[in-house]
């Protein structure tokens, strides 16, 4: 893989919370929502990533946009530092990047038209001046995600859950961007409508070269359209191989329990379920050592005192990165 091959990079991104506390309000401790997280997204792929509520990949989508901005590290998009530039520079970079939320019930404006939400991005940039154009643009985003052009002088109320996420979807192609991000985008709507908004995102990844960070806490869901999934948990990335491997070779415990808990689709099919004790930990004090050590059934003392970092247990074509002191073994 060439640097041009690379579309995002992210080295060491932290991003942490202050708590404050006592009556003066003073910093009591700090959330750690991102804590020393790296990965890169290749042009055109998928990257999933993939945890429990809280582990912090929400916020780790949030900030590799500046929606929050880092506490450390750095965001690198086609070279230059997300981090570092200034407002201006980041507004004009916003075309590039774009996001779909999670719930399409809350990220549409109700008192708005959906004319006047895919309108909205174009009115912020400057761009499709012309009345004219800017409605013929507007029909045609609706045609692209597979609604009827009529729908423009409707409001968000009168679609159902699925519409509003095509609606999210249009709106974030609006200005042709390369990386979207996207938030746990099914997640709110039902399973029978979950493979169509997938399906039409790959459509359209593949139609216009897009680039995804797709995050989901269903390991099921993010299978199909991921060609490179990062786990997390407690704030950092403790496996991260291409989907297939994945899949067929889990390393970290963590991991292990995430695929065993995936329903088995045939009838009658029975797998053995790894099911973890306790609950995540506080991010707010997070435990020494592994930060998975409180719930994993192969915790010995190594894990308790001394942190593990990402190594290669794959090949150098084909790398399985797994913060495990006995990844090697666990695996056998």
């Amino acid at each position: 893989m060439t640097s041009s091959d690379i579309i995002l990079e992210v080295k060491n991104l932290q991003k942490y919370f202050p708590v404050q506390g006592g009556l003066l309000g003073r910093q009591t401790g700090k959330v750690h929502a991102v804590d020393t997280v790296s990965f890169s997204v290749q042009r055109g792929k998928t990257l999933g990533l993939v945890g429990e509520s809280g582990c912090g990949k929400s916020t780790l989508g949030r900030t590799l946009l500046r929606l929050t901005e880092p506490s450390g590290g750095e965001v690198i998009y086609e070279g230059r530092d997300i981090a570092k530039l200034s407002a201006n520079e980041m507004r004009a970079l916003r075309k590039e990047l774009q996001i779909i939320f999670q719930d399409p019930f809350a990220s549409l404006n109700p008192r708005m038209s959906i004319r006047e939400i895919l309108s909205e991005p174009f009115e912020i940039h400057g761009m499709h001046k012309n009345p004219e154009e800017r409605r013929a643009k507007v029909i045609e985003l609706l045609k692209e995600v597979g609604l009827n052009p009529e729908a423009a002088d409707r409001y968000p109320h009168e679609f159902s859950g699925g519409q509003r996420q095509r609606i999210g979807i249009a709106r974030a192609l609006a200005l042709k961007p390369k990386l979207i991000v996207a938030d746990e985008p099914v997640s709110a709507l039902d399973v029978s409508i979950q493979s169509q908004i997938l399906n039409l995102m790959m459509d359209l990844r593949d139609k216009y070269g897009l680039s995804y960070i797709f995050i989901a806490h269903d390991l099921a869901v993010i299978e199909h359209i991921s060609d490179e999934i990062a786990v997390m948990y407690l704030g950092k990335i403790v496996e991260h191989t291409d989907a297939t491997q994945l899949y067929a070779r889990p390393l970290h415990p963590y991991t292990q329990a995430l695929i065993s808990s995936i329903p088995e689709p045939k009838i009658g099919a029975k797998k053995a379920r790894k099911i973890l004790q306790g609950d995540v930990p506080s991010p707010l004090n997070p435990p020494p050592g592994c930060r998975f050590n409180t719930r994993c059934p192969f915790a010995k003392d190594e894990c308790r005192t001394k942190e593990p970092i990402l190594r290669n247990m794959g090949s150098s074509e084909h790398p399985h990165l797994v913060a495990c002191h006995f990844a090697g073994e666990l695996s056998g």
